[in-house]
């Protein structure tokens, strides 16, 4: 059994959904505070007028690279405090689908579409997404990341892409 009471590689079933991550509401303050570190000085996320008169927006848009950071906390979580060792973000792929705007609580979603076995560790695509308060999808996408097998070796620090053919399939 293992040892550390994580799930592994060959735990993970399709169909599998992560626990959500909730984000919200998102306000003025989140809003400027990540376009300032991002040094994203566009006044489409802090300056209400200028989006509603000039942009003719419908609100403060919540910037689309903290959008890919929810994306990327939820799976980056869930590989790190699901298994031990951890495995590895590896591609992640999305869509701008719709805007949203300050004040909705956003959803980050993800659940298992496939899997894959390379010589060294497991493969684990996923469909993930974001969705509003609402239900309103606004960005959805792709993702793939890398777990340890169950008796097999941690990771490789730094994360070494495969090559060649990669299995389909899970448990073999």
């Amino acid at each position: 059994m293992n040892p550390f009471n994580k799930l592994h590689f060959e735990q993970i079933e399709i169909g599998h959904t992560l626990s959500p991550l909730v984000k919200g509401p998102i306000t003025t303050a989140h809003a400027f505070r990540w376009s300032a570190a991002m040094e994203n000085w566009h006044k489409i996320h802090y300056d209400l007028p200028f989006t509603l008169e000039h942009e003719k927006l419908p609100g403060l848009l919540i910037a689309g690279s903290l959008k890919q950071q929810f994306v990327v906390q939820l799976l980056k979580d869930w590989v790190s405090q699901c298994f031990e060792p951890a495995g590895w973000v590896w591609k992640i792929s999305y869509q701008f689908r719709a805007m949203s705007v300050l004040g909705e609580t956003l959803t980050v979603w993800a659940r298992v579409t496939g899997k894959r076995r390379t010589p060294d560790y497991g493969l684990i695509d996923l469909e993930i997404g974001i969705i509003n308060q609402d239900g309103k999808e606004s960005t959805p996408g792709k993702a793939t990341v890398a777990l340890p097998y169950l008796d097999g070796p941690a990771l490789p620090v730094p994360f070494v892409p495969p090559t060649g053919e990669v299995q389909k399939g899970g448990m073999t």
